[in-house]
């Protein structure tokens, strides 16, 4: 397996891993499935993107992690997401992205790196405590689409020690 970070040509397979995460259900806040387009926009156009690696074997996309900027948290937090297959798993991909991910951070003058998690993501949950997320906050009842609430559980990872 090999981390690098994610080209144009990329899209395709994440978009896929994304979709498949979606239409299973219960593990991301993203509700909808997405085309290539609207994927590759919200990705490799945005501008609060600070870094994007994908995990591969053999040209295969196992999974990929995003870091970035959000209005809502201080100038010295990013904001992850990850996202790994969800059929034929391989272990170790959240990990090996998790590396390469801390050196961006900071190198864009992070100190902090924040994850937005639902509560019922019970395999989100267990990943992001496993590599040294710690809680920080609870947003309450945030409906989902059908009008279900699930708490958005905030953990933070401290990049300054």
């Amino acid at each position: 397996m090999i981390v690098r970070p994610a080209e144009g040509s990329d899209a395709a397979q994440m978009c896929a891993i994304l979709n498949e995460i979606v239409e299973i259900g219960g593990t991301t806040a993203q509700e909808d499935v997405v085309s290539l387009a609207v994927f590759h926009a919200q990705v490799f156009e945005n501008e609060n993107l600070v870094s994007c690696f994908v995990a591969e074997q053999d040209g295969v996309v196992l999974g990929y992690q995003k870091l970035g900027r959000r209005d809502d948290l201080p100038e010295d937090c990013g904001d992850i997401a990850t996202f790994a297959r969800a059929s034929n798993k391989v272990k170790g991909v959240g990990r090996a992205l998790f590396a390469r991910t801390v050196e961006a951070a900071r190198g864009a003058g992070f100190a902090q790196i924040n994850a937005h998690i639902r509560s019922d993501n019970v395999p989100g949950m267990a990943y992001y405590a496993a590599i040294g997320f710690m809680p920080f906050d609870v947003r309450k009842g945030v409906p989902l689409k059908d009008g279900t609430p699930v708490d958005r559980m905030l953990k933070r990872y401290d990049l300054t020690t």
